[in-house]
């Protein structure tokens, strides 16, 4: 959804961005490059940071793009012509969903050389997540998504079929990930050209995603932990299918409220922006409106994530934002039901729906 408080958001460079296989420098040592995506979001923001690591000089890469052969030629032309013709040292990427990881494998055996390996830096959380993922699909497509997206009352056969089909659905973006890998973690500070870049853990969208902090030069690689445009998608997936990734999400929104409200956030969609503070209190009060709408539906009768689809989302959706809405659809019923305020029970087609406990009925 579009953000209707978009003006309260300072984009510092207008409406510039880069241009395939260019780049833009945004701070000494700092270039915004972008990748497209063949989605509705049909963009991904990476970032370059000029580095010297173990005595040599060149280049961090923040993330990766998908794995297509648009994207492999995008990264050569940026080899090419947006790097002094300097290598690739190191690959640092935010979490592990396929636009962010999908060609670590390739930049990583790519740029490494006898005398250096080009590592794979990322939480090892992540890097677990996207292991496993490769290998078999797990939240988007499937058997085991379709099951949980039946039992939450996504149930036609058309849709299933469909569901069902994608079975290798992130595999088709990330068929590979690096086997080896330098751990990320939260407060962990990283010297990367000079410069302290310090990360910060956030949950609820990825499982440990890695936000990176350089106070020295006023900027944040937020990855997708805030978006200025959009909000970002926080899911339950069939892998941990009672959680709460709402609540995961909201809180760590908060635990970046310490940076100076100057701060620049370069998104990983989007245009870089200041108002970092400003654009919390927006997501908090957005969802804050989406769990007060759901409730007023619960209330009315018990809702299924399958029912409330329309209540979240005012728009048709095709089957790939489908399956992320069914996703947020219940993260919403889980932050209500696990805060108490829902119930949820299963009926007679085995369906999960949510209401009022009895004592609010009384």
């Amino acid at each position: 959804m579009a953000n209707p408080l978009e003006h309260q958001l300072d984009y510092v460079l207008g409406d510039s961005v880069p241009e395939p296989g260019q780049a833009i420098t945004l701070a000494p040592g700092v270039r915004w490059i972008r990748m497209g995506l063949p989605f509705a979001l049909d963009h991904i923001n990476l970032w370059l940071l000029r580095d010297r690591l173990d005595g040599r000089e060149g280049w961090t890469v923040v993330d990766c793009g998908i794995t297509n052969d648009p994207t492999q030629r995008a990264w050569e032309q940026v080899f090419a012509e947006q790097m002094d013709g300097l290598p690739v040292l190191r690959v640092i990427v935010t979490h592990m969903h396929p636009d962010h990881i999908g060609l670590a494998h390739w930049l990583c055996e790519r740029w490494t050389t006898p005398e250096h390996d080009c590592r794979l830096w990322i939480s090892g959380t992540d890097w677990n997540a996207a292991r496993m993922a490769s290998q078999q699909t797990t939240g988007y497509g499937g058997e085991a998504a379709a099951r949980f997206f039946a039992s939450h009352g996504l149930n036609d056969p058309e849709r299933q079929a469909k569901v069902r089909a994608r079975g290798n659905y992130y595999g088709s973006m990330v068929p590979k990930v690096p086997t080896q890998f330098r751990r990320l973690m939260d407060a962990q500070v990283i010297e990367i050209g000079g410069q302290a870049w310090h990360c910060i853990a956030g949950h609820g969208h990825a499982p440990e995603h890695i936000s990176l902090h350089a106070p020295g030069l006023g900027l944040m690689i937020s990855g997708d932990m805030v978006l200025p445009r959009i909000s970002t998608n926080v899911s339950v997936i069939d892998l941990e299918p009672e959680a709460d990734p709402l609540r995961l999400y909201l809180e760590s929104l908060d635990r970046l409220r310490p940076l100076p409200a100057d701060t620049l956030v370069l998104p990983s969609h989007g245009k870089p922006f200041r108002g970092l503070h400003a654009r919390i209190d927006q997501l908090h009060g957005h969802h804050e409106e989406r769990l007060a709408e759901v409730m007023e539906a619960c209330a009315a009768a018990p809702q299924s994530a399958a029912d409330v689809l329309p209540v979240l989302f005012k728009r048709a959706l095709d089957l790939h934002q489908t399956t992320f809405a069914m996703g947020e659809s219940v993260a919403h019923l889980h932050a209500l039901w696990l805060s108490g305020r829902l119930v949820r029970s299963r009926d007679a087609e085995g369906i999960w729906r949510f209401g009022l406990p009895a004592s609010a009925l009384a």
